[in-house]
């Protein structure tokens, strides 16, 4: 295996210092006899010039130390790549973010240096869905965004966008979440939302929207990245105790178990959403786009490193 290219984005929203952590994971890396090159993420709109210095310079194994929202940076900046470059290049991860949930889904956590460590040491390829959202921004720009684990419109999209600004108060990533959850359910915005799935059209007052290629941060469990399909989750208008309901039973992971839960499975969604309604995609938040967009699945496109046998 060729020199490994590693881009380390620290999270100093944890207990652990970015230097203690780091020394942790090359002394892990060491342990194993990988041959690595590292540079840091300053910020965190680095991650795409990061990665595409490293394709440039002939990285084929690239891994992220990070979350959620690095790897969403990290498969655009692949995705844009030609197709022949694309396909001798594996992603992998060791999770460092606040929001971890495309490793998790692979069995890898943020506590657990060795197995992801050991898993790039063996160097274990699958192939993985890459979903895509293709929309018009509010300058008539044609745009495209890929995404591993899910897009969010709504409530939970506004819950991630808040939590973002409340984290720069509240240390605790906890009670960030808690405090924008609180915020958005008691602003208790409703979205108007008309979608095309499976060839019908529907036109629905919601409270959230998921769909996912993955967890979907618990609102798509089943959803799995190598079938060709999205999961996709709607809560339609409800009353205030049916979203704290809601929100209890998302925290439980057993969001399907919701009455108001209306769940499909599909290649592709054809969505249109007021001006202002949040999106997020992978955890990034995203502008509302100008009239009727399309997300589907791209199916196998990226080479990930998954767990090891």
């Amino acid at each position: 295996m060729k020199n490994i290219g590693i881009i380390y984005c620290p999270n100093h929203k944890t207990f652990c210092s970015p230097e203690k952590r780091w020394a942790k994971i090359s002394a892990t890396l060491d342990a194993y006899k990988l041959e690595y090159d590292i540079i840091q993420s300053e910020k965190v709109d680095s991650v795409e010039r990061l990665v595409t210095m490293l394709l440039g310079n002939g990285y084929e194994t690239i891994v992220i130390v990070g979350g959620d929202s690095a790897l969403n940076d990290a498969v655009n900046c692949i995705m844009r790549t030609e197709k022949h470059i694309r396909e001798k290049v594996t992603l992998g991860v060791i999770p460092n973010g606040v929001m971890n949930d495309f490793a998790s889904f692979w069995g890898f956590s943020y506590n657990d240096i060795d197995k992801a460590v050991a898993s790039i040491a063996q160097h274990r390829i699958r192939k993985v869905d890459v979903g895509c959202i293709r929309y018009t921004n509010n300058k008539a720009e044609a745009k495209t965004r890929y995404f591993l684990n899910c897009v969010n419109i709504g409530l939970l999209a506004g819950i991630q966008k808040l939590r973002q600004q409340t984290r720069r108060r509240l240390w605790s990533r906890k009670l960030a979440f808690v405090t924008s959850a609180a915020l958005m359910v008691f602003i208790k915005k409703i979205f108007k939302i008309t979608y095309t799935i499976n060839f019908i059209k529907e036109e629905h007052r919601i409270s959230t929207m998921c769909i996912g290629s993955a967890y979907g941060y618990g609102q798509t469990p089943n959803a799995v990245p190598y079938n060709g399909l999205l999961d996709i989750t709607m809560v339609r208008h409800s009353p205030m105790s049916e979203i704290l309901g809601g929100l209890y039973l998302f925290a439980r992971g057993k969001i399907l178990n919701h009455k108001r839960i209306v769940p499909y499975r599909s290649h592709d969604i054809e969505l249109h959403i007021t001006k202002g309604t949040p999106v997020t995609v992978d955890g990034h938040p995203m502008e509302t786009p100008c009239g009727p967009f399309i997300i589907n699945v791209q199916q196998e496109e990226i080479n990930f490193i998954i767990e090891k046998r």
